[in-house]
């Protein structure tokens, strides 16, 4: 009997330690779709400021609730994703959203660029994982 339990528990081992990297694995391509989804969510919320402020008359109380879905969004995968080059990015999104609600705040246009620039690289990097 012991010699049939061996290649049991080798077998057992073998099957353990092949299923770490593959629930790693899942857990990785779960990250990915979620950064990927976010950042979908992300250019919508940018899109949708870039129609706002764009109007002949801006409507401030509209960009408002924009900024804040971007924030709670970028809040959302900066809490889910510990990658570096997604912190970064999101780092700047996280800066131009902030610009953007102070040109709004001193009546001013804001220049969207930047924020399109940041949601642009946080959709590489989403994409490029």
């Amino acid at each position: 009997m012991p010699a049939r339990r061996t290649p049991l528990v080798l077998t057992a081992t073998a099957l353990a330690a092949l299923a770490v990297p593959l629930a790693a694995g899942c857990s990785t391509a779960q990250k990915a779709v979620d950064c990927a989804r976010l950042g979908i969510e992300i250019s919508n919320d940018v899109d949708d400021l870039q129609r706002s402020v764009t109007d002949t008359a801006t409507d401030t109380d509209n960009a408002g609730k924009i900024l804040d879905n971007l924030e709670r969004d970028t809040k959302k995968l900066k809490d889910k994703s510990s990658n570096v080059d997604v912190g970064k990015a999101l780092d700047h999104l996280q800066k131009a959203v902030g610009n953007v609600r102070d040109s709004l705040r001193d009546d001013k246009t804001p220049d969207l660029t930047p924020l399109t620039d940041a949601a642009g690289e946080l959709s590489k990097v989403c994409t490029s994982k």
